[in-house]
């Protein structure tokens, strides 16, 4: 398949196929490479000219690219037996890291919930559940530049109220 068909094939179905695999890996970054994966064994790949329904085939060397990546997993190293992992340091938090840690979550949700409806909105939908801002202003029938001046204003009230305290 020639570049060019293989990028405008990309153009097509590649957020699609990265939706897909998101949904099967449970992991966007993993989904993330094995699209690109599948895009270039598809560019090396057979002539998609002479198949049927090359997006089937598209979504074939997806799924065997997921196959191999959790076969791949089975055969990733045992954990150290008990004496190995006993004689590494700890990297976990103490107690004292961890209750601060806690205390430093409860100030920024007050923060979060102090700020107004709008801006709460804007910032949870765009960090929490990962929305780009394009995607926030179609949810919310506003323009994208109106999302990062909520955004901007939004974080700054959250850096003033830790600040602070």
């Amino acid at each position: 398949m020639r570049r060019d068909d293989v990028r405008q094939f990309y153009f097509e179905h590649g957020e699609e196929l990265q939706r897909y695999l998101t949904r099967r890996l449970n992991c966007a970054h993993t989904a993330a490479d094995l699209t690109q994966e599948t895009f270039v064994r598809l560019m090396n790949g057979r002539r998609t000219e002479t198949l049927e329904n090359p997006r089937a085939y598209l979504y074939r060397i997806a799924s065997n690219l997921v196959a191999d990546h959790f076969r791949g997993m089975k055969l990733a190293p045992r954990p150290a037996a008990p004496a190995i992992r006993e004689s590494v340091p700890d990297d976990a938090p103490g107690p004292e890291s961890t209750l601060l840690a806690r205390d430093e979550v409860r100030r920024l949700e007050k923060a979060i919930d102090d700020l107004p409806p709008r801006q709460r909105q804007i910032l949870l939908l765009h960090k929490f559940d990962g929305l780009s801002y394009g995607a926030v202003a179609e949810r919310l029938g506003i323009s994208k530049n109106t999302v990062m001046v909520h955004m901007m204003r939004a974080l700054a009230r959250c850096r003033e109220r830790l600040a602070e305290d």
